[in-house]
């Protein structure tokens, strides 16, 4: 095990100006001292000393498809010779072409006719969202949302993610969210199966609604004073949580008897993260609502967007003006967007995914079995969680697991003769889960040598 890594004298003098000049505001520094990155391809980043590290977050999944994909790499670069930038007043064929597919593709597995909202990025593309619904429903502003669940942090999605740590200094501006509990197996009620803890936790909200004074409901005149319920499918910062396969089905059902909408927040589970475009399919349920970003344009540029049924957007219930962006549904992330679809529509993607992912979750399992600290470990595709614990396998240990991300930076772990580190996330209710989210395009030996460097990290967490 090596000591702690001191900075170049070249990485120092960056270090030093970052400190006198950068906000802190919109970084974490999750190590020290922070790692300063030069080059990036495939399932790999390098630092300024170009020692590689194998990466199983890839950008909180933003880079769905790889570092440098070459194939959407050069839409960009042919975009940028044609029409790199026109104002998003005017029309270009990227952004109707894109909506087109996205719009499409709905009304092919939803059956709902809908339309195609682009911005910036996944948090602003929630606040258009949080337009879209209060409009629709005469301005309701209070919104149901998941513990543990994450939106973003703008002023509105702050609003509607669990973590009180994100708007402690700012207060609420309009939206408030009522939180309710997600069904997180692991550590919900022990004697009940998923399937069962699924259910419990939609009678649980469902009794809400019961009688006017658990205050959601006035049965006088069938209305409920909540416009929507925020969802990630699978839950993202609170640790790819997994729910069991009847509970959004029974929850769409709760909240189609009381006029709630479901928006479903495809932000970080996206575009194949879980084998299939949008991770709200596995669960047979029609949203209302879908928003996206991150992994549409693989990380090359900020766009993201909503689609919402017609019902809801079309242009004499949301006209135009309604929300704007200077950058929005601009030329460059349109093009990279439509060149991801289409080559996703030229391989099974889903059938990909879900064979790595199989393939990696067993991995995990045997590593399971091996270390007790892995209390628990799931996935859907290739978003797996391993949930570090103490010698009981239960109680969460966070600073086991800051250790091994720590050691994982350090760079100094050997595998066939190759030095490498290791790029981990740190995710869950109690900063305890590693949330792996790799390259959809990762190899089956890059996968093997994932778990390799997993295992050296738990020896070494185990033995120190």
């Amino acid at each position: 095990m090596s000591d702690i890594r001191i900075a170049t004298a070249e990485d120092q003098i960056l270090l030093d100006k970052e400190a006198k000049y950068c906000s802190y505001g919109d970084t974490v520094h999750y190590i020290e001292p922070p790692r300063i990155f030069s080059r990036c391809e495939g399932s790999y980043v390098w630092d300024t000393e170009d020692q590689a590290y194998l990466d199983l977050q890839m950008w909180y999944s933003a880079v769905n498809f790889g570092y440098a994909n070459p194939r959407l790499n050069n839409a960009l670069k042919q975009q940028i010779d044609t029409l790199p930038q026109i104002a998003s007043q005017y029309l270009h064929k990227g952004k109707i072409e894109l909506s087109e597919m996205i719009a499409v593709d709905a009304k092919n597995k939803f059956g709902l006719d809908g339309r195609v909202h682009f911005n910036v990025g996944g948090s602003q593309s929630i606040e258009d969202s949080l337009k879209v619904v209060r409009n629709a429903t005469n301005g309701k502003s209070l919104m149901f949302a998941f513990e543990g669940g994450y939106h973003g942090r703008t002023l509105g999605a702050s609003s509607i993610t669990s973590s009180y740590r994100y708007r402690r200094r700012y207060g609420h501006f309009g939206e408030r969210a009522q939180f309710i509990p997600f069904p997180y197996h692991f550590r919900g009620p022990k004697g009940m199966t998923k399937e069962e803890y699924g259910s419990h936790c939609v009678q649980q909200f469902a009794r809400l609604f019961e009688t006017e004074y658990n205050g959601v409901w006035d049965p006088k005149v069938g209305s409920s004073e909540y416009a929507a319920f925020y969802v990630e499918p699978i839950q993202g910062t609170g640790g790819y949580v997994i729910p069991p396969m009847n509970f959004y089905r029974e929850l769409k059902h709760v909240l189609d008897q009381h006029g709630i909408l479901m928006v479903s927040d495809e932000i970080q589970m996206g575009f194949y993260r879980t084998g299939k475009l949008w991770s709200i399919e596995h669960f047979d349920v029609q949203p209302d609502v879908i928003v996206f970003g991150k992994a549409l344009t693989n990380g090359l540029n900020p766009l993201g967007g909503i689609w919402a049924r017609e019902e809801l957007i079309n242009p004499k219930i949301f006209p135009p003006g309604s929300t704007h962006s200077t950058f929005a549904s601009n030329p460059l992330g349109t093009a990279v967007g439509l060149e991801m679809f289409k080559m996703t529509s030229e391989v099974d993607y889903g059938a990909m995914v879900m064979a790595k992912g199989k393939y990696f979750l067993e991995g995990l399992q045997d590593l399971q079995k091996r270390f007790p600290i892995i209390g628990d470990v799931d996935g859907l595709g290739l978003a797996l969680r391993c949930e570090i614990c103490g010698p009981d396998g239960f109680t969460p240990d966070k600073a086991t697991l800051d250790y091994m991300v720590e050691e994982g930076m350090k760079g100094d772990m050997v595998v066939d003769g190759q030095k490498l580190g290791l790029i981990l996330d740190v995710g869950g209710y109690y900063k305890n889960v590693i949330t792996l989210a790799p390259s959809l395009e990762i190899s089956y030996p890059e996968i093997d040598l994932g778990l390799k460097l997993l295992e050296q990290l738990l020896v070494r967490a185990t033995t120190r």
